[in-house]
């Protein structure tokens, strides 16, 4: 199955770059022998590292069968925890990198780019982790954050 990982974030917002931090790791995990699964032209899993949402985040996912969105997320939940949701269960609003303020949920644009016959996936999951400190510059996370990174990195390998 052709599966999109988009790590999500800002790496110069402290807490908001977890998505890229996770999806760095995975990306080593995944092309370290003995490797379960090759990166790279032709194989079934790509890894990309975005800081968008909508209809801009929508078009990195045509032509995937899957994808698996990572974030850092606003919720009641202890921080660093990991939360792990499909697309479709989740809530149509405005949250970070999922929506843009300039356009629209990544659920709409998703319903959009399918009106007009993009092959978009229907197998969305999203692994956030829980944060409450994403506007501060830094390139560092904060440890309870940092420490989440293995869980989280583990998660979207056994998605896989």
């Amino acid at each position: 199955m052709k599966t999109i990982i988009v790590g999500l974030g800002n790496p110069i917002l402290g807490d908001d770059g977890v998505g890229w931090k996770v999806a760095e790791e995975v990306k080593r995990e995944l092309t370290s022998p003995p490797a379960p699964l090759l990166l790279g032209e032709g194989s079934e899993v790509d890894v990309e590292f975005l800081s968008l949402g909508g209809i801009s985040l929508m078009e990195h996912l045509i032509g995937y069968e899957r994808a698996i969105l990572i974030d850092a997320i606003a919720t009641e939940k202890e921080t660093g925890s990991v939360i792990v949701s499909r697309l479709s269960e989740m809530s149509d609003h405005s949250a970070f990198h999922i929506t843009s303020a300039h356009d629209t949920s990544l659920q709409n644009a998703l319903r959009l780019g399918r009106t007009m016959g993009a092959n978009l996936p229907e197998d969305v999951t999203v692994v956030g982790i829980a944060t409450d400190h994403i506007y501060d510059f830094s390139e560092e996370l904060s440890p309870p954050i940092a420490a989440a990174i293995p869980k989280a990195a583990r998660i979207v390998i056994d998605l896989l």
